[in-house]
């Protein structure tokens, strides 16, 4: 018999605390030390498409005592445990930013800071511009982007755009000190963390405003601490992609840190207008594709007029703030919207949501009211197909059984920062009333994520009595330590995986939401990534500003 709940808690205030089990009958609620606290029917059975079994809902949310329980069933089976508090997410989202500090290049990770995660200085030496013999860059910093030792402008971009508008939006869930070398300073340690990643950004840039797609070595490391990593890494080629994500975020950034730290903000100010004028005196598209016989990440891309729409509307914002004349990127935004672009996502292959939170998000409505709507419409609607999607399965969660990709867990994520921004959207439009519906649907997609999910896992390392293992990761392989490092999001099931492992256990036809091993060798199925990790963060966020 199986009981999934969310294995990190509940919030004390909320109204509804929902659980899934895969049996009709009588529930029971209890204490750590055994005492019954709630009893109650499991709801009508729903045929889950999800999983392929046949699930029963509970509600107990009528409990309002902090404490530690777990559910029995009516066979004696019990849950994992879990808590009822107050601000129960501040934990797991702060370890999820933390976990950022632990993917630092090119410094070491001192005890003090790093328990006993260490390492020392890794990727020290100057990198090679790729098929531009004799040209060298330093290009020191920045995160390892992945279970890799690469780092890429794209995912970058995408990782600073979340967590600086969660900042933005939800200032107070990030008060809190989280142990970082530059902790105490006086600037919130997300932007702290922040800081190291667009600090490294910045080297990226060539003098004509154009950006490199990425850097990394010509073939992934083995699994290796990253000090022990000595190949050659190659800045390769600049792309439209890199620079318009690079514009964006870097004219974001300027706007957030200028009260922080003036020059720095100028100076990203400064190379987000050198971008802007080369994506201008470039406007088709250049794509990147991996040289062949180069297998690290290639981030690559179809098209570049979501990224091109997020830099106009990232441009507009900061001329707005510089009291400049705005018209000329509020026109950009008017002819991409014009081709009928999807808005509504936020990941490194489509980036047209943030453009929507830019502009939806901005007190000065500086867009005009036909392109606030246009943007206003698609949220919208999508966030009302997003809940229409909850009753389809036991989970109560937006998602299809084709949404199960490889980084699932990121499309859960996104879906609940669409929805978030959903609530920040409908409160002014006649659609208020479906604030707390849209509020009820995050909670859904962050339960999902810790543990009410059929794997029975909580998909981050270090916050559940089942979080997963073993993520594919090189630190955590190589660094001889039982446990991960806590705080990483998995990227969860997929139904078509791609690792040699995946493929081999998990038959064809498995229902998608099974399609998941806790295996570092399934890349396809269980890595990290800083923008999994910065999509939960911002949802969190959301979670913790609510319940303040």
């Amino acid at each position: 018999m199986k009981i999934m709940v969310n294995q990190v808690g509940y919030e004390l205030a909320a109204p509804s605390k929902k659980a899934v089990a895969d049996q009709p009958g009588i529930y029971v609620l209890k204490s750590a030390s055994g005492e019954k606290v709630w009893q109650g029917q499991a709801g009508a059975a729903v045929e889950d498409p999800l999983c392929g079994e046949k699930l029963y809902p509970l509600d107990f949310g009528a409990v309002r005592t902090a404490g530690k329980y777990y559910m029995e069933g009516p066979d004696g089976a019990q849950s994992d445990s879990f808590v009822i508090q107050k601000d129960v997410l501040a934990d797991v989202h702060n370890a999820m930013i933390k976990a950022l500090y632990f993917q630092r290049c090119g410094c070491a990770l001192e005890e003090k800071y790093a328990g006993p995660y260490i390492h020392a200085a890794c990727h020290m030496a100057d990198s090679e511009v790729y098929g531009e013999t004799g040209h060298i860059l330093d290009a020191r910093g920045g995160w390892h982007d992945a279970g890799d030792y690469g780092r890429y402008i794209t995912p970058a971009a995408v990782t600073i755009g979340h967590l600086l508008y969660a900042y933005q939006l939800y200032p107070r869930a990030f008060a809190e000190q989280l142990n970082i070398p530059e902790s105490g300073n006086g600037v919130a340690d997300v932007l702290n963390e922040c800081r190291y990643e667009l600090e490294w950004m910045l080297k990226m840039q060539r003098k004509d405003g154009a950006v490199y797609h990425k850097l990394t070595a010509w073939q992934h490391a083995p699994f290796v601490m990253p000090e022990k990593d000595l190949d050659t890494f190659y800045a390769f080629a600049v792309s439209s992609l890199a620079a318009a994500d690079f514009c964006a975020v870097m004219a974001l950034a300027a706007r957030v840190y200028r009260s922080i730290d003036s020059v720095f903000a100028t100076q990203m100010e400064e190379a987000a207008r050198l971008s802007w004028k080369w994506l201008t005196e470039n406007p088709e598209p250049l794509l990147f594709h991996n040289p062949e016989g180069s297998n690290t990440g290639e981030y690559g891309d179809a098209a570049d007029a979501d990224e091109r729409l997020w830099a106009a509307a990232e441009m507009m914002l900061l001329a707005a703030e510089q009291g400049e004349a705005a018209d000329a990127y509020v026109e950009v935004l008017r002819r991409i919207l014009a081709t009928g672009l999807k808005v509504t996502d936020f990941g490194w292959t489509d980036v047209a949501g943030f453009a929507a939170m830019a502009v939806l998000t901005d007190s000065g409505k500086t867009a005009g009211e036909e392109i606030r709507k246009t943007f206003r419409q698609a949220v919208l609607a999508e966030a009302d197909r997003l809940v229409g999607l909850q009753p389809q399965n036991a989970f109560a969660l937006g998602m299809a059984p084709e949404d199960f990709c490889w980084g699932s867990n990121m499309v859960v994520t996104n879906r609940g920062i669409l929805l978030a921004l959903a609530c920040e959207t409908a409160a002014e439009t006649e659609a208020a009333g479906r604030i707390p519906a849209y509020r009820e649907a995050i909670q859904a997609q962050i339960d999902y994520l810790l543990g009410k999910n059929i794997t029975g896992y909580s998909f981050v390392t270090g916050f559940g009595d089942h979080a997963y293992r073993y993520p594919h990761l090189r630190t955590t392989a190589a660094d001889g330590i039982e446990k991960p490092m806590p705080g990483w999001v998995s990227g969860g099931p997929n139904r078509k995986p791609g690792d040699e492992l995946g493929i081999r256990m998990i038959p064809a036809g498995t229902p998608p939401m099974k399609c998941y091993l806790d295996r570092e060798e399934c890349y396809s199925l269980n890595e990290i990534t800083i923008y999994w990790n910065s999509s939960a963060v911002f949802v969190t966020a959301f979670l913790r500003s609510i319940a303040q």
